[in-house]
């Protein structure tokens, strides 16, 4: 994984400098809320319901065993003794005290980490596929690609006002494991005829209030050119972007009003500007940066391990662990394991205590080459492990409410934290996570279910990515009551899909029965072994709609 040189460490001290300084003058009474504000989002620092909340950046969610025992050093001495890990692949403290916030920052620094651009009208954390340099589907391994851009993005002086926040992702894989439709800009990698890396350009995907999926704005695109293009779609979005309204002021917008071929003509002609500059990355800049993502040092080891064999004959509970949360990997004798941080109504979506977390880095060190990955779906991921070590690291991980075999399933839920803590939330989404959770405990039950994605977000601005959840919920905001919109039918993927709403909202208490009759009637009509997602396509809303609707027609009659 990358390593910070002389100038990343500088730039990142002489931040956390600045900072403690802008709070010494908040607390003092020099800077008001209002001056202190974009200080403060600036590093990450949000002020919520209850207390401030830091977002601390996890670039394409990368982690050292160091860093991860940095975050639960944070979370034991600053916070409530959790952490909370977010669709962007960030972690979250929702526990902040402002005189506490620099030294937080002091100690992320430490370990090569901040809190920059994780908030504000500037570009975001870029996400990226949590298998990427390991699966076997991958052409092209994204990370390289995502640090340049990161280090060109960070600190951009013309993009630091956009009118609105802006994310990117990139995948390089077949199967596209990073929503990458669902982001401002969305960048496939690939090898063309000639087994030279080139670039599918996405621009104007987006959730929230008006959700739309991407549209290709550039085929081909060298990979020397990846900044100047990225750059350029900036550019315009910057001068046409609307800043009057900031709910139409997303880049999807733009695109949408303009249309994809206009908008494409717009960033050709801007990128006529930036052309073999120094925006191109040069063969030595590459290079030296996808050192740091070379392969490691893997064994020589046999496909199969006798004794990995012998355990999957003989214990249920560690093949079934196997069959949801252990991946094929591109080297034989390795395979790659996804830690669930949904063990169900025990902790909250995406949560992970301090002492789990230096849990995740003892068994990083121990099994998968001091690397732990984050994924959009909230999940941890030790990318490298020998095969030969999946049965103790099963055990290990059990010991730890780490290996729920539900990775894809019913109860895999993402969840934002919502009206718990955000203050921009309409409605509570860990209680509803929860009441779901508890419903469907049977896990037999759930894995005979097959894959489906279930999705939950406290408020339109989707951080629970509810439009592409198989099953949605929306929480809004109903005279001052907490009521829940359910859609269907979203996906991620390259095929992705926006759900669509299915009726009148819900109360919380009714939400668990709303979904349990959502999947009584899945299994009514399914055929052979269909997910969820295609017996859906097939019958359509109607017979979904009538089963939960069903009782409140009783009632009006």
């Amino acid at each position: 994984m990358y390593q910070y040189d002389q100038y990343d460490q500088t730039i990142v001290d002489e931040r956390v400098a600045q900072f403690r300084d802008q709070v010494r003058r908040r607390l003092s009474g020099e800077l008001s809320e209002e001056e202190f504000r974009p200080l403060r989002l600036q590093n990450g620092l949000y002020l919520q319901r209850h207390a401030y909340m830091l977002r601390v950046a996890i670039p394409y969610g990368h982690l050292s065993s160091k860093q991860m025992r940095m975050l639960a050093r944070i979370a034991r001495e600053h916070d409530r003794n959790y952490g909370h890990f977010s669709t962007r692949t960030n972690i979250q403290y929702n526990w902040i005290e402002l005189e506490e916030a620099p030294e937080i920052l002091a100690k992320l620094a430490s370990v090569e980490m901040h809190a920059i651009q994780t908030s504000g009208n500037c570009i975001r954390n870029i996400t990226a596929d949590q298998f990427a340099g390991v699966a076997p589907d991958e052409e092209v391994d994204p990370r390289p690609y995502c640090e340049i851009l990161r280090q060109w993005s960070t600190f951009h002086p013309e993009f630091a006002w956009l009118p609105r926040k802006f994310k990117i992702a990139v995948g390089g894989s077949h199967e596209d494991r990073a929503a990458v439709l669902v982001h401002d800009i969305g960048i496939f990698l690939s090898k063309n005829a000639q087994g030279e890396v080139v670039a599918s350009v996405l621009a104007g995907g987006g959730m929230g209030r008006t959700p739309i999926l991407g549209s290709v704005i550039r085929e081909n695109l060298p990979w020397q050119h990846l900044i100047s293009y990225c750059e350029a779609v900036l550019r315009v979005y910057n001068r046409y972007g609307r800043r009057d309204n900031m709910y139409k002021a997303r880049i999807k917008i733009l695109v949408k009003a303009l249309g994809a071929e206009k908008f494409a003509a717009e960033v050709e002609a801007e990128r006529a500007h930036l052309k073999d500059n120094a925006t191109t990355i040069t063969q030595a800049e590459f290079d030296r940066v996808a050192a740091f993502f070379a392969p490691p040092a893997y064994e020589k080891l046999p496909d199969t391990d006798p004794s990995y064999e012998k355990h999957l004959l003989e214990e249920r509970g560690f093949a079934r662990w196997v069959e949801r949360n252990v991946r094929q990997h591109k080297v034989s004798g390795y395979a790659s394991v996804t830690l669930s941080l949904k063990p169900g109504v025990s902790s909250p979506p995406g949560d992970a205590t301090s002492e789990q977390m230096d849990a995740v880095a003892d068994l990083a060190d121990a099994y998968s080459l001091g690397e732990i990955r984050v994924s959009h779906e909230q999940n941890l991921i030790l990318a490298d492990v020998r095969k030969q070590d999946l049965y103790e690291l099963w055990q290990k991980a059990r010991a730890l409410n780490f290996a729920t075999p539900n990775i894809g399933l019913l109860t895999d839920i993402i969840a934002c934290p919502g009206g718990d803590f955000c203050a921009l939330a309409n409605a509570k989404s860990i209680p509803i996570a929860q009441g779901i959770q508890a419903r469907f405990d049977n896990l037999d039950f759930v894995h005979d279910l097959g894959d489906l994605t279930l999705n939950i977000s406290g408020c339109i601005n989707s951080c629970g990515h509810h439009h592409i959840g198989n099953i949605g919920v929306l929480g809004v905001d109903k005279d001052g009551e907490e009521w829940y919109q359910v859609t269907l039918g979203g996906e991620q993927g390259r095929e992705a899909k926006l759900g669509k709403v299915i009726g009148p909202s819900f109360k919380a208490e009714e939400m668990p029965d709303v979904v349990a009759k959502l999947i009584e009637t899945f299994v009514e009509q399914r055929r052979d072994d269909e997910r969820f997602i295609e017996t859906y396509q097939r019958i359509g809303v109607t017979p979904f709609k009538e089963r939960v609707y069903a009782q409140r027609q009783t009632v009006a009659a």
